[in-house]
């Protein structure tokens, strides 16, 4: 209901804009041949008239996209409000339900590993979003250290395996590696641990009817030996994206609507913060679909630095 009464705002704000415009834009014309003759006053006619247009659509453009921003806001609000009541409530029953009665020494060690995984879903939370505020603080990364690109992009894909119960063949790693077996970078290792993390946690997120995702590695290449760049891609077989919101998805706050299918959960910030963090590193972050239902893949690129 709120989302339609926005785009009914929208709707509006932009034709009064338009209106606006073409009335300046007929006064303008009008005035300017009646008074075609005198120089002068056409002149400042004009500049008056271009004055007027562009104010008009300036101002429209800056009411549509408040707009876009506040409903965008208010998605994420409701968004990590979810994420975080959700497993308080679950936490809490568990607990009740410990207070309340005695409980089997089995079922008591199911209950507290539940609240361990409701535990590590709201710190992930909480800690995505002080990541996303942070970074939104600073322009460049801290600390630049060489890493081993190769070994921690293995790390994150064991610890993807481990945290959402997959096996190899659906998590599948592959890699194309220098002759020493490495792809160095210069970064932050806590910052590239995030990025690659939340890529992987994404293609999960994204592939509802089952989790097949290819990681590809590719600090060789053979074809470009020259290549300057480390490439990673993280390559799902989920609900894809349409064509016109593949640059859309890295904006703050941005989700993909999915139509006859549950919203995916989440607060729209994993993949904002990935082209934070390549961006800091003096890379780059983009994704490539075949359209809704065909899948994504989205390569991280990094550029190569040797590791002592």
């Amino acid at each position: 209901m709120r989302i339609s009464s926005r785009r009914k705002a929208i709707a509006f704000f932009l034709t009064f804009g338009v209106c606006l415009a073409a009335l300046a834009f007929a006064v303008g014309s009008g005035w300017i041949i009646l008074n075609w003759r005198e120089g002068i006053k056409v002149f400042l006619g004009i500049i008056f008239f271009g004055a007027i247009v562009t104010g008009l659509v300036l101002n429209t453009i800056f009411l549509v996209r408040e707009i876009r921003r506040n409903e965008q806001h208010d998605s994420f609000i409701n968004a990590v409000t979810h994420e975080l009541k959700t497993p308080i409530a679950s936490i809490r029953l568990y607990l009740e339900t410990l207070q309340r009665r005695e409980v089997d020494e089995a079922p008591r060690r199911e209950f507290y590993q539940s609240m361990l995984v409701d535990t590590e879903r709201l710190m992930g939370t909480v800690e995505q979003v002080l990541k996303a505020g942070a970074i939104a603080q600073k322009k460049t990364s801290g600390q630049r250290i060489p890493v081993d690109f190769s070994s921690l992009v293995r790390e994150c894909v064991e610890l993807a395996r481990a945290r959402h119960h997959l096996l190899p063949e659906q998590l599948d790693y592959q890699a194309s590696l220098s002759q020493n077996g490495s792809a160095g970078v210069l970064g932050d290792p806590e910052e590239l641990h995030t990025a690659v993390t939340n890529l992987l946690d994404n293609a999960v997120k994204y592939s509802p009817d089952g989790v097949h995702i290819t990681v590809e590695l590719v600090a060789h290449d053979s074809e470009n030996p020259d290549s300057e760049n480390i490439v990673l891609r993280v390559r799902d077989q989920g609900v894809g994206i349409p064509q016109n919101e593949l640059k859309r998805i890295f904006k703050r706050f941005y989700r993909v609507r999915q139509r006859g299918r549950a919203r995916v959960k989440g607060t729209g910030l994993g993949l904002f913060i990935v082209r934070s963090i390549a961006r800091n590193h003096g890379g780059r972050v983009f994704a490539e679909s075949g359209g809704a239902g065909k899948g994504t893949t989205v390569t991280f690129e990094l550029p190569r630095r040797r590791v002592a």
